[in-house]
């Protein structure tokens, strides 16, 4: 809103003058001015004339201005921003990758929390024999809904706190690491020696399973015991009803400390080797191909190192249903070893690889063909 002077008209010569009255157009300032002169900004929309007393003594009239804020710039403006592109980039591929594997995940599951056969072809029959073909998509509608969010803050997540701890290294080389006082004593703290990728990757995968955590445990009941939860209101409700916001997030605990390392592994691999390729082969951007593989890769590893957390995650989830929950991670662990055998913590790895390395493979494919679509060409310089 502003008051600006204007002629007093004839017969000028009186105290008074004129003060439009008015809304700002956006970037308005507030200033001083010249008589009949405008604030800096654009011009105002006259709402109201009136008149104000004016100093004598003084030979300019005073011009004050205030801008509203552009409400529908701002919300543009957030839109534009690389860090809702690139949230928007994740959700997208993860949306995608997840409608291609469903059959996968949904065989995957339910041989790590031993339902059914041990084998793949073994649990594809019994799902066909029992629920047809729609039995492969068994929780795939909660799996949409857990997989949008949690791929884009994951992905989101990674790319921003990747970003912000390279700025701070730089920073840190600058001006010197962070240091402890201890009585007398200054202790650099070596930040600088931190991996910015390894960081990251922790980063995402507790964000993502801290926001998504309840979404994953619906998925899994629906998956194991269809009778009892039929849908996903009926299984919200019957566990929150049951046991409370603990039943939502039951299995958190295990499920931070096997995401962590997953999480760390999955995201520093990723980026390792496509830096490592791209500098190999003198490359700045690489085929789809090229990315689906190199994500494959990644998911094989991550997979490889982390299955048995995986293993021991999935028992503490569901075991209730089966009436023996093991109290924590490593009776879960040493129960699987004394009923299986230490390969038993590798049971369903072969499953597991199946749909992780497609998965991760589809995933990094969808996710930098969104990122070149929705990204502008100053952001995609700054990976």
């Amino acid at each position: 809103m502003g008051f600006q002077d204007a002629p007093t008209g004839s017969g000028g010569g009186g105290n008074l003058s004129l003060a439009s009255v008015g809304f700002a157009g956006a970037g308005v300032g507030v200033g001083v001015g010249a008589k009949g002169a405008a604030s800096s900004g654009g011009g105002y929309k006259e709402l109201l004339v009136m008149a104000l007393p004016k100093d004598d003594g003084l030979d300019a009239a005073k011009v004050i201005g205030a801008g509203l804020p552009d409400v529908g710039e701002a919300v543009r403006a957030f839109f534009r921003s690389r860090e809702i592109r690139e949230f928007a980039s994740g959700a997208l591929a993860g949306a995608m990758s997840k409608a291609v594997l469903a059959p996968l995940e949904t065989i995957r599951t339910r041989m790590v929390v031993g339902v059914g056969s041990r084998h793949i072809a073994g649990s594809f029959v019994e799902i066909m024999e029992h629920n047809g073909w729609r039995g492969l998509w068994v929780g795939n509608t909660i799996n949409m809904i857990r997989i949008i969010p949690t791929q884009a803050i994951e992905l989101g997540t990674f790319e921003y706190v990747k970003r912000g701890m390279k700025s701070a290294q730089e920073k840190w080389k600058e001006d010197g690491c962070p240091k402890i006082q201890l009585g007398n004593m200054k202790i650099d703290i070596p930040l600088h020696l931190l991996s910015p990728v390894a960081i990251a990757g922790a980063a995402a995968g507790i964000a993502g399973t801290l926001m998504c955590h309840p979404l994953e445990v619906i998925k899994d009941r629906l998956t194991v015991d269809r009778v009892t939860y039929p849908s996903i209101s009926i299984a919200f409700s019957k566990i929150y009803r049951t046991e409370g916001i603990r039943g939502l997030y039951s299995g958190l605990f295990p499920t931070l400390i096997g995401m962590l390392p997953y999480s760390t592994c999955y995201y520093f691999m990723y980026d390792t080797i496509k830096t490592s390729y791209c500098r190999l082969h003198k490359k700045k951007s690489l085929s789809r191909p090229e990315l689906l593989i190199i994500g494959a890769l990644t998911g094989l590893t991550a997979s490889t190192i982390s299955f048995p957390l995986e293993v021991a995650r999935k028992r503490l989830m569901v075991g209730a249903l089966q009436g023996k929950c093991p109290p924590n991670m490593v009776a879960a662990l040493s129960e699987v070893i004394q009923e299986e055998g230490l390969l038993g913590i590798y049971r369903g790895w072969g499953a597991s690889c199946l749909k992780v390395m497609p998965n991760s493979g589809i995933t990094w494919m969808f996710y930098e063909a969104w990122k070149d679509i929705l990204l502008a060409e100053k952001d995609k310089h700054l990976d």
